[in-house]
């Protein structure tokens, strides 16, 4: 199986905009981003994310560039959210996964997925940017693109 994990386009600060939406700089990145997934024909078994509007709008771009797949809002892929039970049920699920979210969310899960420790940091998440793992009978890091490497 594979995991994409996308960190959530780059959104106005709270005070432009208390709901943090997408600023347009993170809307034109998101959307290199899906012109990417498009051309390397990336597809899933379904799309998780969280509820917070930055997350939502970042999918609501890459779903215009990816096949048609299920969308899941979840309520524990925030900030802060604890990502143990995630690995697990990611490593049951077997199945093709894209998460779009947040930092540390994403760092600390991709800690725990490839060095058992969710406070290794030695993966850096850029606005946007795409992480691919692979599951077999381990995690590795497959490849990783920023909007700027595009």
């Amino acid at each position: 199986m594979k995991l994409y994990l996308i960190q959530h386009g780059l959104s106005l600060t709270e005070e432009q905009d208390p709901q943090k939406p997408l600023s347009e700089e993170g809307k034109d990145e998101t959307q290199k981003m899906g012109r990417f997934i498009k051309a390397e024909k990336i597809s899933v078994a379904s799309i998780w994310h969280s509820k917070k509007m930055r997350s939502i709008e970042t999918v609501q771009i890459i779903t215009e560039y990816i096949e048609k797949t299920e969308i899941n809002e979840r309520v524990d892929l925030n900030p802060n959210d604890e990502v143990a039970k995630i690995k697990e049920e990611l490593e049951a699920v077997r199945r093709d996964i894209m998460i779009v979210g947040h930092l540390p969310f994403l760092r600390k899960l991709t800690s725990l997925l490839l060095f058992e420790n969710e406070e290794n940091e030695s993966i850096t998440f850029k606005h946007s940017g795409i992480i691919c793992l692979e599951y077999q009978e381990k995690w590795k890091l497959l490849w990783e693109i920023t909007p700027d490497l595009l």
